[in-house]
This record gives structure tokens, C-alpha cells and sequence, in this order.
């Protein structure tokens, strides 16, 4: 996931009425606490849910908490994870699951089969870290040097690690069956997609009824506050590449040459344009260039500009759109100035589309088993990207975000994920564990 803090995320003044920062997460004075605030008889009658669960989570705490920072210690980056996936094999050992490990990627997938016939729901946490030099006073720092977990990832594959074994120890209560999807190469290498075509949506015998996906935030959100939404959560993420050609020569006689430098220009500006007069603005399109590379000196007319730059949208519709006219635009320009145009649209990733129902049923599950101070409904998705997309695409999904800013930093304030001074709090990982193995037995139990 590649985020930044934008309008609608919870820290802005703009949604409302600023969610309550006392959410009640377990700090690391009180994590054997086994009160879950809100808790109801709605969610205590549910098979294997409410305070009981949370109780056994706090239990796992340290043992999560290890994990984590093992994990922290010796990052792995792209879709080869061997010591990654050794930890997380050893994580699951002596739990009753069906295990297998990825063929051209270092993933794992375990399937818990309950005491009864049911349907199957699946989980998801990613594995792969970034290419960032850890700084900071972080209670552990990566011990590889310009590796990082900056995103958080860690602590997904710890979280659902937990609630492996949360699920596990309620296997006579489960009505179907739980996928365990941990999964390298998220961060732009389309590791959900590999993991989907050898057949990860298929593990148990039958496609899920339903998936789920948590993202811990290291700013923007208090701590604890679960974030989600129906329908569009994060954009679609989308490359754009030029190279334009014509004939380079002497800066003072640019009539004996044919310049590419201010056609690009010109392309650039006409992006700009598109972005704000052919798409709607109520359904927006960020489109940034972030690399410009002309020339070698100041009196030598180039014979080639290069530049990219990152497209984002909200909509399938605007995501199918971009990639139509941005080539043709820019081809257009090309044309006209009587140059070359090379131009490179590479869809990575789509819109990640939350289900309306079960982004519903991940608010009522949050509300019911943490309480209401602990759910935020954003109005607006993030203009974050994700792979867990290509899930979203195949099966009913909900994308969660979790706020992990550590006590004494301000929300607003702290640094993002992919900074490498990010920091996120350990205390979560029983929460998410938990809110996982609920989402889990209340979906199965829901038929």
C-alpha cells in the first residue's frame, strides 16, 4: 500500500465529529485487560465471538508481540520471502491447518476446516517490506540496511498469524472453512494476483463467500480506531511512461532540428487538462509526472525527453478511461510536432471496491464486539493503492484500515507509512488478531 494523509481521513477536521482517541486498544499496562467497551448481548450470543475472544487474544500478546518484532528485525522485500515465510510456517506449526507454500512466490496459504460443513471465508495479510532506511527510536529497528518494514506489514502477518490460532482453538464451533492468505510482494509487484492464479481463492474446494483485509496506519487515525467504507476505499494505481524523439542539433539554430523538449512540455500541461475537463470532478483523477530527464547541456537541443509520472482514480469507468486518452493525447502531440512518441500505460493495480454488505458487516462486527467509539466510517475513499484488489474483484470483500500512531504522538501529525521514521504500536496486534477471528466466525456462522 502506498498511502498518504488525505481529506476524509479521520484526522481532518472535515469529517465531523473527530472520533474519540480513548479506543480503548490494549497499551502495554493493560493488555491482559479482557473488557471489550460496547460489548453486547447482540455479539455474546454469537458461537465463539464477543469478550471471551478478546480475552484470549490479549493472552497472546508477548507471543504476537515477538513475532512482530522478529519479523521487524529482518525485512524481506518483493515476492521472495524465504526467512519471512520460515517464521510465519514456524508461527503456524502443531495448528490444525491444510499448508502449502507458493510456487513463483514465498507465500502461504493454510486452510482451517471446521467440525461442520459450511461456507469459506478468507483472510489476508501481506509480508513484504520496502527499500527504506529505518531512522528513529524505535523499541526495534531493521537490521538490514536499507530495508524497512515502513508500511506495516509486519504487523499484518502477525495479526493474522493470531488469529490463525484464535480460529484454530474454535474449530468445533466454526461452520466452514478459513483461508489464511500471507502474501509477498504487495508493494507494486502484484503478489495477490500471482497468489490468485495458482489458486488461492480456491484452497478450501470453494470460492469464498467473503474476504477481509486489515492495514495498520502509523498516522491519521488513533490508535485501535478501525476505518472503513462501502464501495470505492482506495484508487486504482496506474504508470505512465514517455519517451518523445525528434532530432537534436545547436541551441541557437533550432530550425535545422526538431525539439522534443517543448512538445513534452506541452504533453505534460495537456495532461493537467484532461485530468480537469474530461473527467467529472465528483469522480477525481490525480495524475502526477514525477520525473522529467532532457539534455546535457544548455546550448545542445536534445533528441529525446523522457518522463513519467503516477495516474490514481476512484471509478472502473475513469480507471478504463485514463488509459484510452492519456496514449492518445499524448501520441496526438507527437503528431503534430512531427515527432516519435513511445508511450507506456501500465494498469498495476484497480480500484480496491469494498462490498457494500460486508463493509456494513465489518462496521456492525466492530461496533458490537469493540464498541461504537472504536468504528470510523470514512465519507471518502484514500488515495492509497492495493493488490488486495484483485481480490476484491473476484469475491465480496472489505478493506479495513487500522489506526497505529503510538501513545505520545499526534495523529495528525506523525509519520506516515513508507516514512522511514514511521512507527506503529505494538498494541494493536491483539485487536487485530481478534477483529480478524471475528470477521471469521461471525461471516461463517452468518451462512
Amino acid at each position: 500500500m502506498s498511502p498518504s494523509p488525505a481529506p476524509g481521513s479521520p484526522s481532518h477536521a472535515d469529517t465531523g465529529t473527530p472520533p474519540r482517541t480513548d479506543t480503548g486498544s490494549p497499551s502495554a499496562s493493560d493488555s491482559g485487560s479482557a473488557s471489550a467497551a460496547g460489548t453486547g448481548s447482540a455479539s455474546a450470543a454469537r458461537p465463539g465471538t464477543g469478550p471471551a475472544l478478546r480475552a484470549d487474544a490479549a493472552d497472546l500478546r508477548d507471543e504476537l508481540v515477538r513475532l512482530r518484532r522478529d519479523l521487524h528485525r529482518e525485512p524481506e522485500l518483493g515476492l521472495d520471502l524465504p526467512r519471512t515465510q520460515e517464521k510465519v510456517l514456524a508461527a503456524l506449526d502443531g495448528l490444525p491447518l491444510e499448508v502449502s507454500t507458493g510456487e513463483r512466490l514465498s507465500s502461504v496459504t493454510a486452510v482451517l476446516r471446521g467440525a461442520r460443513p459450511g461456507p469459506t471465508v478468507l483472510l489476508r495479510g501481506d509480508m513484504d517490506a520496502l527499500p527504506v532506511t529505518e531512522r528513529g527510536d524505535a523499541d526495534v529497528v531493521s537490521q538490514v540496511p536499507g530495508r524497512m518494514h515502513a508500511c506495516g506489514h509486519d504487523l499484518h502477518t502477525t495479526m493474522l498469524a493470531g488469529a490463525a490460532r484464535l480460529l484454530a482453538g474454535r474449530r468445533d464451533a466454526l461452520a466452514g472453512n478459513v483461508v489464511f492468505m500471507f502474501q509477498p510482494g504487495e508493494e507494486g509487484l502484484g503478489g495477490a494476483r500471482i497468489m490468485i492464479d495458482e489458486g488461492v481463492l480456491d484452497a478450501s474446494g470453494e470460492r469464498p463467500v467473503a474476504a477481509y483485509a486489515l492495514h495498520v496506519l502509523s498516522s491519521s487515525a488513533p490508535s485501535g480506531l478501525f476505518v472503513s467504507r462501502g464501495g470505492p476505499m482506495l484508487s486504482a494505481a496506474d504508470r505512465l511512461r514517455v519517451t518523445v524523439r525528434g532530432r537534436g542539433g545547436h541551441g541557437s539554430m533550432p530550425h535545422l532540428s526538431n525539439d522534443p523538449l517543448p512538445a513534452a512540455c506541452e504533453m505534460v500541461n495537456a495532461l493537467q487538462t484532461l485530468v480537469t475537463r474530461r473527467f467529472d470532478a465528483f469522480d477525481p483523477v490525480v495524475l502526477t509526472i514525477g520525473t522529467f530527464h532532457a539534455g546535457t547541456s544548455d546550448n545542445v537541443i536534445p533528441d529525446e525527453v523522457k518522463f513519467a509520472g503516477t495516474v490514481r482514480s476512484f471509478s472502473r469507468r475513469a480507471h478504463e478511461e485514463l488509459a484510452e486518452r492519456c496514449v492518445r493525447l499524448v501520441r496526438a502531440i507527437a503528431d503534430a510536432h512531427e515527432l516519435e512518441a513511445d508511450v507506456e500505460y501500465v494498469q498495476d493495480y484497480p480500484v480496491t471496491v469494498n462490498s457494500e454488505a460486508e463493509a456494513a458487516f465489518v462496521g456492525e462486527t466492530v461496533r458490537e464486539a469493540f464498541g461504537e467509539e472504536r468504528y470510523f466510517e470514512s465519507p471518502r475513499p484514500l488515495p492509497a493503492s492495493e493488490d488486495f484488489s484483485f481480490v476484491c474483484d473476484e469475491v465480496p470483500s472489505a478493506f479495513v484500515a487500522l489506526g497505529a500512531c503510538p501513545p505520545g504522538l499526534d495523529p495528525a501529525k506523525a509519520a506516515f507509512n513508507h516514512s522511514p521514521e514511521a512507527v506503529f504500536d505494538d498494541a494493536v496486534l491483539p485487536d487485530g488478531a481478534a477483529l480478524y477471528a471475528e470477521l471469521a466466525t461471525r461471516r461463517l456462522a452468518a451462512g
